[in-house]
């Protein structure tokens, strides 16, 4: 269902259903909840690389999931939601960089996963579908990591209209950081890796709180004084401190 490798700073963690294209089930969500979790606590890991394994990263619903929820109360429909609400916020909320390897379909949560990892690369079958609408439903729970990395404009249309969109209009909207040709996407991941294992843990994860605090907040007096403590505190870190002395002294910082 998941295979998880870590070596070398590096967890590749693989949606391991090909059989129904790495389509979502309950089970599925509280192992990438857990995977997640964990991979939060390891001090070894520096990087997750999130991929599927067969024809596609992920085609939403799995459908006998679908065909159990049919039949859910409100209550159990909550805690159904309530769970995949929180495994993708466990995702966004990692304090290491995340990847996204997207090729094939990435459907309904399925683009929920892409969107909630910082960095997304896809070749050019990649292909994207909101289509919740077209089953009398809204993608509630994905929402708020899909429409952050679209937009709210071209949210409008995808989740209005649920229609497929390729990898190049992924790409031109910010869906995909980045779009290459299949046989490339692993040497494009190993150089975006290689970038992001040069940078401090420590360093990624106050980046990664920074960007969420200061993103759609208004720039005035308290987001100046916020900015100006935020590297204050860093650069008193034991982190930064060894970054900047080894800077200074033309040598690896230690975390390489």
């Amino acid at each position: 269902m998941l295979n998880v490798e870590a070596k070398g700073g590096i967890a590749r963690v693989t949606l391991n259903r090909p059989e129904v294209r790495n389509a979502f089930d309950d089970a599925l969500i509280k192992e990438l909840a857990r995977t997640f979790q964990s991979l939060e606590n390891d001090k070894s890991v520096r990087v997750v690389v999130l991929a599927g394994n067969g024809p596609a990263f992920c085609a939403g619903a799995d459908l006998n999931w679908m065909k159990r929820m049919a039949g859910y109360s409100y209550e159990q429909n909550l805690a159904d939601a309530h769970a995949l609400a929180e495994m993708l916020s466990t995702l966004d909320r990692l304090p290491k960089p995340t990847i996204a390897r997207v090729h094939g379909a990435a459907f309904a949560g399925g683009t929920g996963l892409v969107a909630a990892c910082d960095i997304a690369v896809g070749t050019p079958d990649a292909k994207f579908c909101l289509s919740e609408a077209k089953l009398g439903l809204s993608p509630a729970t994905i929402s708020p990591y899909v429409i952050r990395a679209m937009g709210e404009r071209q949210a409008r249309r995808y989740f209005l209209t649920a229609e497929v969109f390729g990898a190049e209009e992924a790409h031109r909207i910010g869906m995909l950081s980045a779009l290459v040709p299949a046989m490339e996407l692993d040497a494009t991941l190993d150089s975006i890796i290689k970038n992001l294992l040069a940078g401090g843990p420590q360093a990624h994860a106050k980046i990664k709180q920074l960007i969420g605090a200061v993103a759609n907040r208004p720039l005035d007096d308290a987001l100046i004084a916020d900015t100006a403590k935020r590297i204050a505190e860093i650069r008193v870190s034991p982190e930064g401190r060894e970054g900047i002395a080894s800077f200074l002294e033309k040598r690896k910082p230690s975390w390489t």
